[in-house]
């Protein structure tokens, strides 16, 4: 059972989020090598996963 929210969220929270890792992703590539490209990586295979996972939750 889920507890009920005092304030109602925005449908922009989430949105916001995938830009600003978006941001830190190209950024991290764009900055230098090692840890960089590393973390750049991470971020963008993270945000393929996400629209996978939403692709397939609305095949449903």
């Amino acid at each position: 059972m889920s507890r009920p929210s005092s304030a109602p969220r925005s449908p922009f929270v989430a949105p916001a989020w995938i830009a600003l890792a978006s941001l830190l992703g190209l950024v991290s590539a764009l900055l230098g090598d090692g840890i960089f490209d590393v973390v750049s990586w991470v971020v963008f295979a993270g945000l393929v996963a996400l629209a996978v996972r939403a692709w397939v939750k609305r095949t449903r």
